[in-house]
């Protein structure tokens, strides 16, 4: 019954979530001064009459607040409307979905194999010279911006290497995908391993632990079952975070690589002046986003029965 209670609030919660930050978007996008119709004939102002039946045909000339509920009943119906030229923004993104996803979940799975991985090393290690090596790799990873990064690495291993195709998906996965990939993970990477170290530590130092180690259990029963799950927890719920935040950010190495993914569209859209576009690729991201926080705390329960039990 209280597991039951605790999904059913947390959907409530994200229900809210959802409405206030879809409708915050909306507003920003179609309630800031400017006219989307008037700027699509360019240099060339449009006929009074194409801009009335434009602004007609997108509800452009109602309330905002009509505005977003004809969008949110369309929405619910699975359309997500249809750009200023009349093709359907989700046909758009079913196109550029799988070069998105496979580079979010390239660098995501480096993430969490990396991250993960030197973060229990560093935190078993608390103190000594590796772990300050970790420490110390992980600050210079995340002060590089992400552009340096990607060019940087585009011209040193795709260019006078040779080792990575330097723009384009032509290649496929994982030729094409991998060097933009570790360009994206860097950062999460590091983040992933110094809360794991923090996690790893702190855990050791938990007298539960203290108590396994005067019984005599072994090391590997010790860190990889007991500490590893107890350390997991932050770590997770950063991870959720960080999927959304690929699966919507990744529009500077999709554009220096030259990758036909969401984050091209979205910037492409931005600089048209595309509101559907936009519009209907934010909804999309916040409903992975919240997805992956639901089942994140989903799985809280299951690492830790207190917070169900709460």
């Amino acid at each position: 019954m209280k597991t039951t209670w605790y999904i059913a609030r947390r959907f409530g919660e994200l229900a809210i979530v959802f409405f206030g930050v879809t409708f915050i978007i909306y507003a920003m996008v179609f309630g800031l001064p400017g006219d989307p119709i008037a700027s699509l004939g360019g240099d060339r102002p449009l006929p009074e009459a194409v801009v009335a039946q434009l602004r007609s045909e997108y509800h452009l000339d109602q309330p905002l607040w009509q505005q977003y509920l004809n969008y949110l009943a369309n929405l619910f119906q699975g359309d997500l409307g249809r750009n200023f030229s009349g093709q359907a923004v989700a046909d758009k993104l079913a196109d550029r979905w799988p070069v998105t996803i496979t580079l979010a979940l390239t660098a995501w799975g480096i993430e969490v194999l990396v991250g993960v991985a030197l973060g229990l090393w560093a935190g078993v290690r608390n103190g000594r010279w590796d772990d300050k090596l970790v420490l110390t790799g992980t600050i210079l990873a995340s002060s590089i911006p992400v552009f340096v990064l990607a060019v940087s690495a585009q011209l040193i291993f795709g260019v006078h290497l040779g080792w990575f195709p330097v723009a384009g998906a032509s290649a496929g996965w994982p030729v094409s995908y991998l060097l933009p990939a570790l360009c994206v993970a860097v950062f999460g990477l590091a983040a992933v391993a110094r809360l794991m170290r923090g996690s790893v530590i702190d855990a050791l130092n938990a007298d539960y632990v203290r108590t396994l180690w005067a019984k005599g259990m072994r090391p590997r029963d010790v860190i990889g079952v007991h500490v590893m799950r107890n350390s997991a927890l932050p770590v997770l719920t950063f991870l959720a975070i960080d999927l959304g935040y690929l699966l919507g950010g990744t529009v500077v190495i999709e554009g220096v690589f030259n990758l036909p993914g969401v984050g091209q569209l979205l910037f492409q859209s931005i600089r048209a002046h595309e509101g559907p576009t936009i519009i209907g690729i934010s909804v999309a991201l916040i409903i992975i986003f919240l997805i992956a926080n639901l089942i994140v705390d989903l799985l809280h329960t299951v690492l830790d029965p207190r917070i169900r039990h709460e």
